[in-house]
C-alpha cells in the first residue's frame, strides 16, 4: 500500500499529498530543490452575504409555474431569470496558502519517492554529496496540528539547505523571527475573480527549523542550514475563520510548533502514526495479483493500465485505500469544514477561472463522501454533518427571500459561510434540491450507525426543516394531479420541449432527480418521527404528500425519464445523469425489487456510453462504475474503474477533469473521482440497501480471488469476506448492536439474528455458525 516513484516530482501533478484534516501539503521536487504547496481548509476569500429576492416571491413563483404548465418554457425561463438570478459579489474560493521552497546545497542520484498509506508518511531517499545516502521523511500530524519533516544523512555534516516561504496572495508577508530559527508569516485570502479583492480569511503561521550539528542562519526572510547532521522542519498555521472577535488564534501556530519541537520528531511521528492507524487500520482489501507488479513505480503502473494491461489488480486495491487515505487526511472529526472540490489541497487552476474551489452541490461534494460510511470512516463524515447543519441555518434566508417559503433551501453550490442562494445562471444554478441532496448524507450517516442521539440532535431537525420547505414550496400539477417541484433543472442537462430547431431548455417542473430526493426526504422524516414518537400532525402531512408524488417513469426509448415529460435530450453526451441517484446512492431502483426500472436505468447508462462525444471526466466515470455495480454488472463497473485510474488520474493518482469540459482550460484537479472510484470498488464487494446485506454483489470475473476486512453495512454491522475462483469462501458478520438481518449471496439468502458485540460466520453455502470473536 505505497505510492512509489523513481525520480523527482516535476510539478504538482506528481506531488505527494499530505493532510491532517485541516492543513494540507503537496510535496514535489527532487534532490536539489523541493516545494511544499501548503493549503488550509478555511483559507477562503469572500465573506458571508445575503441576497434579497422578490418581496412578492410567491406571486412571482406562481407566474413562472403558470408559464411552464402551459408549455411556454421560454417565458418561464425569462421570468425565472428576473427573480431567481440575483447579482452576487463576494462568494469567494478556497485558496492556496503559500509555498515552502527548499533549495539543497547538492544534487543527488538514485532518487526514490514514496507515500506509505499504512503510516501516512512520505519519504525521499537518494545518494547525495560523496554518494552519502540522504533520507527525508514527511507527515502531517492531526494529533499535534503540524506538518513535520526530517532530513538526515548517513554521515555527519551532509545536510545543507535554504528554506523560504512564498505567498500565493498579494497580502502575504513573511519575516525572520527573533528566535533565529523560525520564519513567521501572515496572509489574507484575497483574489478578484470570485470576490472584490478586499475580503477574506486571515491566516498567521510559523515555520521552524531545528538542527543536529552544523549551523543555522536566519536572515533576509530565509533560514539556512550548513553542514548539519540532521534537520527537522515544523510548520503550522491558524486562521480567524469563525473567530473574528477572538484573537487567540494568533498564538496557535507558535504554540503548536513549540509543543512539537519539545516533543521531537520521533515522538511526534509515533503519535501521528498511532492516531492515523486508528482509522486506516480498520479496513484491508486484497485482490490476487502478481506480486512483481506492486513493486513497479506507480506512474508506470498507471501507464500500463492506460495501455490496456489489466492484470495489476493490486493497483485497484491501492486506489481504494488511497481514497480512504485521502478521506482521513482531508476530513477529520474536528475539521472546521468538509472536503471541497479539491479536498483540502489546491492546484490553483479552479481559482483562476469561473469554477471556484467551493462546495458544488450537484454531485461533487456528495461524491467526496460516498465511500466514507462503507469504508469504516464514520468519524470523517462528521465535518459534513456539521456543515449541513450550518447550511440549513443559512438556507432559511434563501427560502424566505426567493420562494416565500418555510424551512430551508440551498441550490447548486455553496461556500465556507453556507451560501444558499440560486447560482449565477438559472440554466445551471437553479438546482432547488442541491441542499437536500447534500443533506441526504445525514440519512446515510444515521442508517449506518443508528446513533439515536445524532438522529435527535442533528439529522431529524435539519431534515424536518427541509421537508417543511418542500411541503410549502411544491405545487400540484394541473394536468396530472401530482405534487411537483419547480422551476428547477436536472443538473446540468438540457432538453427539447418541442422540435430541436426551436431550441433547448433547462428549466421545467418536477424533474426526476427532484422527485427522488423529495420522496426519500419525506419517507425518512416520516419514519424518524414515528420512531421518536413526535410531530403527529407533521407525519400526517408527509403521508398525504407521499401519496401525491410522481412515479418514476420509463420513456419511449426504454430509458428512465430524466424529466416529468418524455423530452428528447439536447445533449445526450452530457457528463451529468443525476437521476442515477435513485439507483446509487439511493435505493428506490433495485434489480430485484424494481426490475423494470433497473432495466430502464441500464438503458440510460448504455445509451450515454454509446455517445461518441461523451463528456469523459472523473465523476462521470465514477457514476458509471457505481451505477453498473448496483445493477450487479461487475465487469462493466470494473472497466469504468480502470478507465478512471488509467485515463483520468495524474501520476500521483489524484483525479482530474479534462480541458474543454465545463469551461476547463487544462487538466484540473477535482478530487471527487478518487472518492467516487473508492465508493464503486467497495460497492462491488458489499451492498446493504433495500434491507439486505449483499455479499460480492458485483464481483468482476477478473477479480477471481481476494478478501476484505472491516467494510460496514447499514444497521451497525461490519463485514469480512473472502473468495476464491470467483466464489465466496466465507464471511464474518459482526454486529455493533442486536439486530436481525438478511444476508444474500448470489441466489441464496439467509436470516441471521445477531447479538451486540458478537460475530457469526458464514461459509460458501451461507451456513451460519457462531464464533468466539467479538468486536474490539
Amino acid at each position: 500500500m505505497k505510492l512509489l516513484y523513481n525520480g523527482p516530482g516535476k510539478d504538482w501533478s506528481q506531488g505527494l499529498p499530505l493532510g491532517n484534516g485541516r492543513l494540507g501539503a503537496v510535496l514535489h521536487g527532487g534532490a536539489g530543490h523541493e516545494t511544499w504547496n501548503m493549503t488550509e481548509i478555511t483559507f477562503w476569500s469572500g465573506k458571508s452575504e445575503r441576497f434579497g429576492g422578490a418581496p412578492n416571491a410567491k406571486e412571482k413563483l406562481a407566474q413562472m409555474r403558470e408559464a411552464f404548465f402551459r408549455g411556454d418554457y421560454a417565458e418561464g425561463d425569462k421570468l425565472a431569470k428576473e427573480t431567481l438570478q440575483p447579482k452576487k459579489g463576494n462568494f469567494g474560493t478556497n485558496l492556496s496558502l503559500c509555498d515552502v521552497l527548499i533549495t539543497y546545497a547538492h544534487e543527488g542520484e538514485g532518487l526514490m519517492r514514496e507515500l506509505d498509506l499504512e503510516t501516512a508518511v512520505a519519504s525521499i531517499s537518494y545518494r547525495g554529496q560523496d554518494a552519502v545516502p540522504i533520507q527525508r521523511e514527511y507527515f502531517a500530524s492531526h494529533a499535534d496540528g503540524v506538518v513535520a519533516a526530517r532530513i538526515a544523512g548517513e554521515r555527519k555534516g551532509k545536510v545543507s539547505f535554504t528554506l523560504r516561504l512564498q505567498g500565493r496572495t498579494d497580502t502575504f508577508a513573511a519575516w525572520n523571527e527573533e528566535d533565529g530559527e523560525s520564519i513567521g508569516f501572515r496572509a489574507q485570502a484575497t483574489e478578484s475573480i470570485h470576490s472584490d479583492g478586499t475580503c477574506g480569511v486571515m491566516a498567521q503561521g510559523l515555520a521552524r527549523v531545528a538542527i543536529e550539528g552544523g549551523k543555522l542562519l536566519s536572515e533576509d526572510g530565509q533560514l539556512t542550514v550548513e553542514g548539519a547532521d540532521a534537520a527537522v522542519i515544523y510548520f503550522a498555521v491558524a486562521t480567524d475563520f469563525g473567530r473574528e472577535n477572538d484573537d487567540g488564534w494568533l498564538k496557535e501556530s507558535r504554540e503548536k510548533v513549540e509543543a512539537a519541537t519539545t516533543l521531537g520528531f520521533e515522538k511526534l511521528k509515533e503519535s501521528h502514526v498511532a492516531d492515523y492507524r486508528s482509522l486506516y487500520g480498520r479496513v484491508s482489501l486484497g485482490l490476487d495479483s502478481p506480486a512483481e507488479l506492486a513493486e513497479l513505480p506507480t506512474d508506470v503502473r498507471i501507464r500500463r493500465l492506460r495501455s490496456g494491461q489489466t492484470g495489476d489488480l493490486a493497483l485497484i486495491a491501492l486506489f481504494y485505500q488511497y481514497g480512504r487515505y485521502l478521506t482521513i487526511a482531508g476530513s477529520r472529526e474536528d475539521s472546521p469544514l468538509p472536503l471541497n472540490l479539491q479536498g483540502i489541497w489546491n492546484d490553483g487552476e479552479a481559482n483562476r477561472m469561473a469554477w471556484s474551489c467551493d462546495y458544488h452541490l450537484d454531485v461533487n461534494t456528495q461524491m467526496n463522501y460516498y465511500p466514507t460510511e462503507i469504508s469504516n470512516l464514520a468519524e470523517c463524515h462528521v465535518p459534513l454533518m456539521n456543515y449541513i447543519e450550518r447550511l440549513a441555518e443559512a438556507g432559511r434566508a434563501a427560502a424566505t427571500d426567493f420562494y416565500g417559503a418555510d424551512g430551508w433551501v440551498a441550490h447548486v453550490f455553496s461556500n465556507a459561510w453556507g451560501f444558499a442562494s440560486p447560482g449565477w445562471e438559472t440554466s445551471w444554478g437553479l438546482n432547488v434540491t442541491g441542499g437536500l441532496w447534500i443533506a441526504m448524507h445525514m440519512k446515510e450517516h444515521y442508517e449506518y450507525g443508528l446513533d439515536r442521539q445524532f438522529l435527535t440532535r442533528q439529522a431529524y431537525p435539519v431534515m424536518k426543516q427541509a421537508a417543511l420547505f418542500f411541503l410549502d414550496y411544491m405545487t400540484v400539477h394541473p394536468k396530472y394531479g401530482w405534487l411537483v417541484t419547480g422551476p428547477s433543472n436536472s443538473p446540468e442537462n438540457s432538453f427539447f420541449p418541442g422540435a430541436p430547431e426551436d431550441g433547448a431548455q433547462q428549466l421545467s417542473m418536477g424533474t426526476t432527480m427532484d422527485q427522488m430526493l423529495v420522496h426519500d426526504l419525506f419517507v425518512f422524516c416520516l419514519e424518524a418521527a414515528e420512531q421518536l414518537q413526535i410531530d403527529a400532525e407533521f407525519r400526517a402531512q408527509l403521508r398525504a404528500a407521499i401519496r401525491l408524488l410522481p412515479p418514476l417513469m420509463i420513456g419511449k426509448r426504454g430509458q428512465l425519464q430524466e424529466w416529468l415529460e418524455d423530452y428528447e435530450e439536447a445533449q445526450p453526451e452530457h457528463r451529468h445523469f443525476s437521476h442515477l441517484y435513485g439507483l446509487y446512492p439511493g435505493s428506490q431502483i433495485d434489480p430485484k425489487q424494481t426490475p423494470e426500472l433497473a432495466e430502464a436505468i441500464r438503458n440510460t447508462l448504455l445509451g450515454r456510453m454509446q455517445q461518441g462525444e461523451l463528456e469523459d471526466i472523473e465523476f462521470t466515470a465514477a457514476l458509471f462504475a457505481t451505477g453498473f455495480s448496483r445493477l450487479h454488472d461487475g465487469d462493466r463497473a470494473a472497466s469504468h474503474v480502470r478507465h478512471l485510474i488509467g485515463e483520468l488520474c495524474f501520476d500521483n493518482l489524484l483525479s482530474y477533469s479534462k480541458p474543454g469540459v465545463a469551461g476547463a482550460e487544462t487538466n484540473i484537479f477535482v478530487i471527487d473521482g478518487n472518492f467516487g472510484g473508492t465508493a464503486a470498488i467497495a460497492d462491488m464487494l458489499l451492498q446493504s440497501h433495500a434491507g439486505v446485506i449483499h455479499l460480492l454483489p458485483a464481483l468482476p470475473q477478473d477479480w477471481a480471488s481476494g478478501s476484505y476486512r472491516g467494510l460496514r453495512a447499514k444497521g451497525g454491522i461490519e463485514v469480512d469476506a473472502a473468495w476464491e475462483s470467483g466464489r465466496l469462501s466465507g464471511a464474518v458478520i459482526k454486529a455493533y448492536q442486536a439486530c436481525e438481518v438478511s444476508v444474500r449471496y448470489g441466489s441464496q439468502t439467509v436470516q441471521m439474528v445477531l447479538e451486540a458485540g458478537k460475530s457469526r460466520r458464514l461459509d460458501h453455502g451461507l451456513n451460519v455458525r457462531d464464533i468466539a470473536a467479538k468486536r474490539d
